[in-house]
């Protein structure tokens, strides 16, 4: 056993110095000379008398240290274990002439005799209690602090735990023992620890289950897929370019299908799965993955329109596939234009021949047995909306120094009748914009183009007669009238809109267009050899 304080050996009393034997934990000896009363650590008390005033020191001088031992200077020393105290069997012999040794007392009883015993001079009690630490308590117990004197645990007698036991036996019974009794552990805050470690158990156990279910279902098991051919209708609009996964997630959310890897699994094990193309479809809700594909590969059950295509081709179109007499289509459009959605600036000009055109945008869409025309008009002008929402058609407008909008989408519609590929339109554009300027004196404000005369007689013609061309007054024919025309001449795709928007810096004021390939010019000089170098390719 260690002793703190002491050398190896017993030392001979000195009369001077009382702290004899306590001089702390590091084991250097203090002087009176230095401390008249030494200080001890958190926890201690300490039982001091005044050499001065003569006597024996009243119940020696006590530590309590951290650990619940305690040490006892002058004649005696006691040192504890972590719960109680044991008495080290050392007698230092006593000098001559001083009073026999005195036993040591527990610290109650110690504490006892004090209060009994009247204060006089140079004697300075200091009731500082501190327990011995006990031993340490599970988390889930989680005991509030001692209110009580030590030995009493939430200001209820230790009796319970300890009987009838008188308080100085069970000291001295720790003493013996070198270790006290352990507490019990309240029964009640045990089982809720049991039950809030079953709680975890149970949460981590079934966290796991469904992670490794989960885990299962996507990699190794069956999509989640309807049965049956769905009921009602869902109009669902599959993006360009979209892969298979994508067109899944769109008809997910559109509630046609029941989960993406249905629709997918149903795609890869058709052969024509590969070959769903975008646009407008007419679904039903709740459908199996197989019949959402094969209702999206059933040519019979669409209608595609192409790029640039006039209205009224695509009045006809209508009426073919949907087995309608010719006009029905038209004279829908006609009489119920008002009520097939169209924008607030699409009919600013009554000189407009036709108030969709433009507003048909090409895509493909459903025209099953029984759809009426109305509804395909109606996804045609839902679908020319949604994509004109998504560009700046008004601040565009007037960066170019156009009017509106509308006359926008009358560029996009004339780019996209006299440009032969998409590598043309941006040129193309730029042609238009040169023309339309008033210190044009090439064409002087004219666009001079053959789209216009060719949509006014509803045909598609190359040999035209210049003087017949010129001769008819019609507010479409840009060679009789300046400027652009009132509205669209076609129902142009996203390419020719993107091109009237953006058209390529250029001075270009005239173009050709020979075997597919369009040349563009910037004076009548230059433009007047390809004119004749077409001519005679032609005859050729």
């Amino acid at each position: 056993m260690t002793e703190y304080g002491r050398g190896s050996g017993s030392q001979p009393w000195h009369p001077d110095d009382p702290l004899y034997g306590d001089q702390g934990y590091s084991g250097q000896q203090q002087h009176p000379q230095q401390s008249q009363q030494p200080q001890y650590g958190h926890g201690q008390q300490q039982y001091g008398w005044d050499p001065s005033q003569g006597g024996q020191p009243q119940g020696g001088q006590q530590q309590y240290g951290q650990q619940g031992g305690g040490a006892y200077g002058g004649q005696g020393e006691y040192y504890g274990g972590p719960d109680g105290y044991q008495q080290q069997p050392q007698h230092p012999q006593q000098p001559h002439g001083q009073q026999g040794h005195q036993q040591p007392q527990p610290p109650q009883q110690q504490a006892h005799q004090t209060q009994q015993q009247p204060q006089h001079q140079g004697y300075q009690p200091q009731q500082e209690w501190s327990e011995p630490d006990e031993e340490k308590i599970s988390l889930f117990d989680d005991l509030p602090p001692t209110t009580g004197r030590p030995g009493e645990r939430d200001g209820e007698a230790a009796a319970e735990d300890e009987d009838d036991e008188p308080r100085e036996e069970r000291s001295r019974s720790r003493d013996r023992r070198g270790k006290g009794k352990k507490p019990k552990k309240n029964k009640r805050r045990s089982g809720t620890a049991c039950l809030v470690v079953a709680v975890v158990l149970l949460g981590v156990v079934g966290g796991g289950g469904y992670l490794a279910y989960d885990y299962w279902q996507t990699h190794f098991g069956a999509a989640p897929d309807f049965a049956g051919e769905g009921t009602g209708e869902a109009r669902v609009e599959i993006p360009k370019d979209s892969s298979l996964t994508k067109m899944g997630q769109v008809l997910q959310q559109a509630g046609v299908v029941k989960s993406v890897g249905a629709f997918t699994e149903a795609a890869g094990k058709s052969p024509k799965g590969k070959a769903i193309q975008a646009g407008t479809y007419t679904l039903r809700k709740g459908m199996s993955g197989a019949a959402a594909v094969e209702m999206m590969t059933n040519a019979a059950n669409f209608l595609t329109i192409a790029e640039g295509r006039r209205a009224v081709q695509i009045y006809g179109a209508i009426d073919e596939k949907l087995g309608l007499t010719a006009g029905t289509t038209q004279d829908v459009a006609k009489n119920q234009v008002k009520n097939l959605g169209l924008p607030e600036w699409a009919n600013t000009d009554p000189k407009i021949k036709d108030p969709l055109e433009g507003f048909l945008y090409p895509s493909q869409y459903s025209a099953g047995k029984g759809t009426k025309p109305e509804t395909i008009l109606k996804q045609m002008v839902a679908r020319a909306k949604e994509n004109y929402a998504k560009q700046d058609l008004e601040g565009k407008a007037r960066e170019l120094g156009l009017k509106s909008p509308l006359q926008l989408i009358t560029v996009a519609s004339l780019v996209n009748a006299e440009g032969m590929t998409h590598d043309d339109f941006r040129k193309m554009s730029r042609v238009i914009y040169n023309r339309l300027k008033p210190t044009n004196i090439e064409t002087n404000g004219k666009l001079e183009f053959d789209s216009t005369y060719n949509y006014v007689k509803n045909q598609s013609k190359l040999d035209l007669s210049p003087k017949q061309i010129r001769a008819l007054d019609h507010p479409y024919n840009t060679y009789f009238y300046k400027g652009l025309p009132p509205g669209p001449i076609g129902n142009p795709g996203e390419p020719a809109l993107k091109a009237a928007m953006d058209p390529e810096p250029g001075d270009w004021y005239y173009f050709v267009s020979i075997k597919e390939k369009t040349t563009f010019t910037k004076n009548l000089q230059e433009h007047q050899k390809l004119v004749d170098e077409f001519n005679k390719s032609r005859k050729s």
